[in-house]
């Protein structure tokens, strides 16, 4: 049964994405990393998070409870962006994180992505195999988990994301649009905290809001008040703020592909690389080998991109969408990460 796209498990939620489904999809995600040797000799754990979407509220019940009857001891963070998982697993030495979101698609979608314990999205061939046993029963030796919240989970991110910021952003006037999804918990306090005057926009998700008209792929809000405020930069995330896109003093569009170009400029590269996608713009490709910067071109998906990071040792790559990964601080795309070293550009 084919379940897996490009960037986990995706639908209508209580059409497509039961109840149901999520149960059996986490019991069987749990039964292939038990076979694997993922959880030999300890009580195994999971991270368990959402945004913003109504339809997150069931679906995390039912993960929770799959998870928990396969014996592992579930941590509920409730709603953080996909990047907060990512983190909180390496974090709190967790064997799983499971991520409630359909990024930038409409409040009546919903999906389900897993990260391993290094932080990672998991391998095709992990998910295919999980795949294979969707819908068997699954028993456990550890007798059932406990569902805990951590109440501490946004803090231990923020703060993660702070150490990678070198000086602050003081005097810099910053309009943050949080597309009413996970990045209003965040992002308005993150950028405060770290000394930018902050203009927070669709910042008030009711379940139903999330990328209604707003944030990523919608930009014409935010370039308006960019400029009606006289800001120095806008900020657009996505429903999950796995993604950045960023306005100019001007009001122009600043996209993942003029992003890495940006970074490219003064981060460490030790292997002189960068990777993208076969959707990369020309424009560039030839920019970073005028600086003597070498390009790899990847399958589109960010997953894809850190894959053919971590294999050459590069530490910067991403996609034209926004997806940028740095993995010097992350091992997934993390557009609040990427807002913050973006905005110190600025100083």
């Amino acid at each position: 049964m084919a379940l897996f796209g490009t960037d986990g498990v995706r639908g209508v939620a209580g059409v497509d994405l039961t109840a149901d489904l999520a149960f059996n999809l986490s019991t069987a995600a749990a039964s292939v990393l038990a076979d694997l040797g993922e959880f030999a000799g300890h009580r195994p754990t999971a991270i368990v998070g959402q945004d913003s979407r109504a339809s997150g509220q069931y679906l995390e019940e039912a993960i929770c409870r799959g998870l928990s009857s396969a014996g592992i001891d579930v941590y509920r963070v409730g709603i953080l962006p996909t990047p907060a998982i990512s983190f909180l697993v390496q974090d709190r030495g967790a064997d799983l994180g499971v991520m409630i979101s359909a990024s930038h698609n409409p409040a009546s979608d919903n999906g389900i992505k897993f990260f391993d314990r290094t932080g990672s999205k998991l391998a095709d061939q992990i998910e295919a195999k999980i795949e294979s046993v969707f819908g068997q029963i699954v028993s456990s030796s550890n007798g059932a988990g406990s569902v805990i919240e951590d109440l501490g989970a946004k803090e231990s991110y923020i703060q993660n994301l702070l150490k990678s910021l070198n000086g602050n952003l003081t005097g810099i006037k910053v309009v943050v649009d949080c597309a009413n999804g996970a990045a209003s918990f965040v992002a308005p306090e993150l950028l405060e905290r770290a000394g930018a005057e902050v203009i927070a926009i669709s910042a008030s998700p009711d379940g139903l809001n999330i990328n209604d008209n707003c944030g990523s792929t919608h930009l014409e809000n935010l370039i308006a008040r960019v400029r009606s405020e006289g800001a120095d930069i806008g900020i657009a995330h996505d429903g999950d703020a796995d993604r950045v896109l960023a306005i100019d003093d001007k009001g122009s569009v600043i996209d993942g592909d003029f992003i890495l170009g940006i970074l490219a400029q003064d981060m460490e590269l030790p292997t002189k690389t960068v990777v993208g996608t076969v959707m990369t713009n020309l424009g560039l490709i030839k920019a970073l080998e005028e600086k003597g910067i070498k390009f790899i071109a990847t399958a589109v998906g960010d997953r894809y991109v850190l894959e053919e990071m971590l294999a050459g040792g590069h530490t910067l790559g991403g996609e034209q969408s926004g997806h940028i990964i740095m993995s010097k601080y992350a091992n997934t795309g993390d557009g609040l990460l990427t807002a913050l070293q973006l905005i110190s550009k600025l100083n």
